[in-house]
C-alpha cells in the first residue's frame, strides 16, 4: 500500500488541530490566537458617555487588606475583570502588563478577579505578572458591572467611562498611549 503526499498533509492536519484540544502545545496556540485578534479599545464618543457618581466601593488588595475605592476620585483609572481560568483573560493580562509599565504611578490600575489569593498568586508568579492585584467582594455595591468576565473600563479624571470594553483587547497600542497621555495632560 503506497500513502502519496496528500494522505499525509491530511494526518498531519488533523494531528495539529488534536493538539489544539489536549495538549499544552493547544493552549498556547489558543492564547496566542486570542493576542492576534485582540485590537485595540474604542473610544466611547464624549455624548455617549457614563460617568461615575458612586465611588465608595470596598475592595481587598493583595494582601487581602480593606480598601475603599474612593481613594481614586479624581484620578484616571483603569479597570479589567478576569479570572485566571479564562483564556481570554490570559491572552489579554500581557498588553495590561505592558500599559501598566508605562503608566504605574500616572494610573490607577484595578485588575479584579473574584477569585481566591493563592490559585491568583500561583498564577500571576507562572506568568510573571508584576500589576497590583484587586479582589472582589461579592455582594458589595459597584459603580460598574462585574459580571461579564473579561471587560475593561477606563475612567478619567472626571469620572466619564472613555471606554468599555467587552471581551479581550490589546491595551498596548499606540492609540490607547495616545489616549492615555492626553487624559494624564489634562
Amino acid at each position: 500500500m503506497k500513502i502519496n503526499k496528500k494522505t499525509i498533509l491530511n494526518v498531519v492536519l488533523i494531528l495539529f488541530v488534536i493538539s489544539f484540544f489536549v495538549t499544552p502545545i493547544g493552549q498556547y496556540g489558543k492564547i496566542w490566537l486570542n493576542r492576534i485578534i485582540a485590537v485595540s479599545p474604542d473610544v466611547i464618543k464624549t455624548s455617549e458617555q457614563e460617568k461615575i457618581t458612586d465611588y465608595d466601593w470596598k475592595l481587598k488588595d493583595e494582601q487581602w487588606d480593606f480598601f475603599n475605592f474612593k481613594k481614586s476620585k479624581g484620578n484616571i483609572i483603569f479597570i479589567n475583570l478576569w479570572a485566571s481560568w479564562r483564556l481570554p483573560s490570559e491572552a489579554e493580562l500581557a498588553s495590561i502588563q505592558e500599559l501598566y509599565d508605562k503608566y504605574k504611578g500616572e494610573v490607577d490600575f484595578y485588575i479584579i478577579t473574584n477569585e481566591e489569593r493563592e490559585p491568583v498568586e500561583v498564577f500571576m508568579e507562572e506568568h510573571e505578572f508584576t500589576f497590583p492585584i484587586t479582589y472582589l467582594i461579592i455582594g458589595e455595591k459597584m459603580p460598574i458591572d462585574t459580571s461579564k468576565v473579561p471587560a475593561s473600563y477606563l475612567i478619567d479624571r472626571s469620572g466619564n467611562i472613555v471606554i468599555y470594553e467587552e471581551g479581550i483587547s490589546d491595551w498596548s497600542t499606540r492609540n490607547v498611549y495616545e489616549l492615555m497621555d492626553q487624559l494624564i495632560a489634562e
